[in-house]
Parts: structure tokens; C-alpha cells; sequence
């Protein structure tokens, strides 16, 4: 994807910190103690609180504010959430944003990326089909891309939730993170290291770091389900390749098991989170990650773009 792959460092994440603080929250951690099982404490991130429902803003920003932007604006594609994030935080930092978005994205997410003020382009298929459309547009029009999870910058942003969760806990053993491109779960086990467990959480219909850490290689799958349109990636990115060193975990849910978590967050705790998000609680849910017993666990909820009527 980029040829210049470099280890995200603790340190750029705390330099990522630094930069995006002004423009993001600090989100909440909602302690549910022993609300799955009596062997083990849950706690939740509550990442979908975040500014533009995601966690995608702390990436967008921290690549933003650290990078030259022409008059010809920011370019990205997104299956929704990061192109939301990208076109509000380009709208705040004051540069034009385009985004491509695949048809398949829900219309909420599509109508928030236009809300700020950015240029929408619809594309036939998925986020890949997205992608060569926005690095095209990239090509012929000299834009500064934004990619949603590939680039180090992003990924120190978004590895700034790890560094946030070490500051409000001191007791937790395990974090679990869903994965799509990997953005996220890269910048997490780039701040973690080797402290703790990291867990893998992705759908059977997308996943890309499931199958390549099966292959022992980067490697392409097909895509679709009910956490598509923010977990929908055809391969992991580089960059979150390189830190597979730190992912000790690697496990895949079913879309029927991902409904069943978002439908008990919204019963336990009346939190409405999209699917993406509600795949690390069907991890623990489904038993396809059993955390060791006397351990805390605290689980990323990565957003809530959707329509509440999904699941009330």
C-alpha cells in the first residue's frame, strides 16, 4: 500500500496526543465488573462517544495537523466513518475535503461526511472499489490523501486510545479490538507492546488479519456481512502488519452473534453501537476468546453510526 512502512513508536503516539487534544475527547471507561462471567471483570471503552461517533478523528487529526495540505484539499475513502472524521476535521482545520464512498455504506454514514462540508463521491462496491477511485482522484488532481488506516500518522492517532485507557485504568489485563484495515488495533498494540493481551476481534466476512495471519502473509479476502461498511477491508494495511508482533490473539465471530452483542450493550447498559463495534462483545460473548479467570478485560467500542432503529 505505502512503500515507506515504519514501526509506530510510543512516542509518536504521545506526539499524536499532544496534536489532537485540542480536537478531540477523552472518552469515558464504563467499569461493568463481572457482567459476562463471574472468571473475569469487562469494562467498556466508550470510543463511539467520540467527536463524529468513531474513533476515526484522533487518526484524522493527528495526520492532518502534522502534514502540508495544498489548495487542492484532502482526498480519502471510507466506507463511512473515516470519511466523517476526515471531513470534519478537515472542515475544522480549514482545507476542502473529498471523500469516495462505496454504495454499499449506509446512507447515515453518508449523509454525515456531507454535513461537513465535504465533496461525496459514491462508488460501486466496497472500500476497495473506494480506494483506487480516491487515489486516482489523488493522482490526477495533486490532493494530500488521507487513508484510513494504512499511514503511521493515522495509526499514532488512533494508538493514543491505548495511552488514554493506561492513564484511566491501572488493573486491566486484556483489551479487545475490532479489526478491519487494522488501523486501530496497530496503534493499540503499538502503545501496549507486550504489557498485555491483545485480542483481535473480526467477522467472518471480513477477515483480512484472521486470514493473513493464517497464510503467514498479507492476503486478500472477501468482504461483506453487517459490520462491512466500517470493518470491510480486503487486506490489513502495512503499517498494522508490522505490529502483529503485538496481537496475541487472533478470533472471528459470526454477523448473528455481532447482533446478538449489540442488542444485550443496548439491554445491559442502553448503549446503541454499530456493528463494528459490537463485535468485541460478541467475542466474549460467543466464548471465542475466554480471558484467563481473575483477569479484567476492556473492550473498544469503536463507534455508532447507524440508525438507533437498528437495534431498538
Amino acid at each position: 500500500m505505502f512503500s515507506n512502512v515504519v514501526e509506530v513508536t510510543r512516542s509518536d503516539i504521545e506526539a499524536a496526543a499532544g496534536r489532537i487534544a485540542p480536537h478531540v475527547r477523552r472518552t469515558s471507561v464504563l467499569r461493568l465488573g463481572n457482567a459476562l462471567s463471574s472468571d473475569y471483570e469487562l469494562s467498556l471503552k466508550l470510543e463511539h462517544t467520540q467527536v463524529t461517533g468513531s474513533f476515526k478523528p484522533r487518526g484524522a487529526f493527528s495526520l492532518l495537523t502534522a502534514s502540508e495540505v495544498g489548495d487542492e484539499g484532502v482526498v480519502a475513502a471510507s466506507g463511512g466513518n473515516f470519511g466523517i472524521a476526515t471531513a470534519y476535521a478537515a472542515q475544522r482545520l480549514g482545507y476542502t475535503a473529498t471523500i469516495f464512498v462505496p454504495s454499499t455504506s449506509p446512507l447515515e454514514k453518508i449523509d454525515r461526511i456531507a454535513r461537513y462540508g465535504a465533496d461525496v463521491r459514491l462508488v460501486d462496491g466496497y472500500y476497495d472499489e473506494a480506494l483506487a477511485a480516491a487515489q486516482e482522484f489523488r493522482d490526477e488532481t495533486g490532493a494530500f490523501e488521507a487513508h484510513a488506516y494504512d499511514q503511521a500518522l493515522v495509526m499514532a492517532g488512533q494508538g493514543t486510545i491505548g495511552r488514554e485507557m493506561a492513564e484511566q485504568l491501572d488493573d486491566f489485563d486484556a483489551v479487545v479490538v475490532a479489526v478491519g484495515g487494522g488501523g486501530l488495533i496497530g496503534g493499540i498494540a503499538s502503545w501496549f507492546r507486550d504489557d498485555l493481551v491483545v485480542v483481535a476481534a473480526e467477522p467472518e466476512g471480513c477477515n483480512s488479519l484472521n486470514a493473513s495471519l493464517s497464510a503467514g502473509h498479507q492476503v486478500e479476502v472477501e468482504v461483506g456481512g453487517v459490520a462491512s461498511s466500517s470493518l470491510g477491508a480486503r487486506s490489513i494495511g502495512d503499517h498494522p502488519w508490522l505490529a502483529r508482533r503485538w496481537i496475541d490473539f487472533s478470533v472471528l465471530v459470526t454477523d448473528n452473534d455481532i447482533v446478538a452483542a449489540q442488542s444485550w450493550l443496548w439491554d445491559e447498559t442502553k448503549l446503541a453501537v454499530e456493528p463494528a463495534a459490537a463485535t468485541t462483545v460478541a467475542a466474549l460473548r460467543a466464548g471465542v476468546f475466554e480471558p484467563s479467570p481473575g483477569t479484567h478485560v476492556v473492550v473498544v467500542l469503536s463507534g455508532a453510526n447507524m440508525a438507533p432503529s437498528s437495534i431498538i
